[in-house]
C-alpha cells in the first residue's frame, strides 16, 4: 500500500500565508516560480499552521481530562520534555527541555497531560519567560496542587544564527509555586532534575 500523508489545514489561512510567504521570497531577490521554490509558499504556509496550533488547543481542559481523586501527596517530577517553539522576535526557533514538578492535593494528573500542557504552550509565538509562566500557571490554576516548579533550558536560534551568533548558549527561565517557594523544597527539585538515574 502506497504512503499516504493525512494532514488538516485551514484553506483559507494556507491560501492567505501562501500568498503571503510568496511575496517574502520574492522580495529577497529570489524567484518564487523556479523549481524548487514552487511549493515552498503552501509548505510553509502550512508548516507555520503546525508550529502555532497551540492557539486552537485548550491546555485546561487537557488537564481536566486526566484528573484523577488519589492520595499520593509527595513530589511528582517530569522531566527532559522536549521542546521546540518560535521567537516572536524573530520567528526563529528555540528548543530545549522542560522539567516540571508538582505536589498533589487530593489530585494528580495523567503523566501524558504534562508533556501535551508544554506543546500547547510552546506551539505559539513566544518568548522564553512567557512560556515558564503559561506552564506554571496553568497547572498551578487547574490542578491546585501543594506546589508546582517549572524550569526551562532551551538554546534560541536568534541568538546562534543572527545577533550575536554566540553558539554554545543556553538561556535558563524557572518558576516555583506554593510549597516549592521553600528553600528546602525547591533545592530538591533542582537536585533530582539534574541528578542522573543509573
Amino acid at each position: 500500500m502506497p504512503y499516504r500523508k493525512f494532514e488538516e489545514y485551514n484553506i483559507k489561512v494556507t491560501d492567505d500565508a501562501k500568498e503571503s510567504f510568496k511575496d517574502i521570497i520574492e522580495s529577497l531577490g529570489e524567484n518564487a516560480s523556479r523549481e524548487g521554490l514552487k511549493k515552498t509558499p503552501e509548505r510553509a504556509a502550512k508548516a507555520m499552521q503546525f508550529l502555532t496550533q497551540g492557539y486552537d488547543q485548550d491546555p485546561v481542559k487537557i488537564l481536566k481530562s486526566a484528573m484523577f481523586k488519589e492520595g499520593y501527596d509527595e513530589m511528582v517530577i517530569v522531566k527532559d520534555i522536549e521542546l521546540y517553539s518560535l521567537c516572536e522576535h524573530h520567528i526563529l526557533p528555540f528548543f530545549g527541555k522542560a522539567h516540571i514538578a508538582y505536589i498533589p492535593d487530593g489530585y494528580i494528573v495523567g503523566l501524558s497531560k504534562i508533556p501535551r500542557i508544554v506543546d500547547v504552550f510552546a506551539r505559539r509565538l513566544q518568548v522564553q519567560e512567557r512560556l515558564t509562566h503559561d506552564i506554571l500557571e496553568c497547572i498551578n490554576n487547574t490542578l491546585k496542587p501543594k506546589g508546582v516548579a517549572v524550569v526551562i533550558e532551551a538554546a534560541h536560534m536568534c541568538m546562534m544564527m543572527r545577533g550575536v551568533q554566540k553558539q554554545n548558549s543556553v538561556t535558563t527561565t524557572s518558576g516555583f509555586r506554593g510549597q516549592f517557594e521553600k528553600i528546602e523544597t525547591r533545592n530538591e527539585f533542582l537536585k533530582l532534575i539534574s541528578d542522573k538515574l543509573s
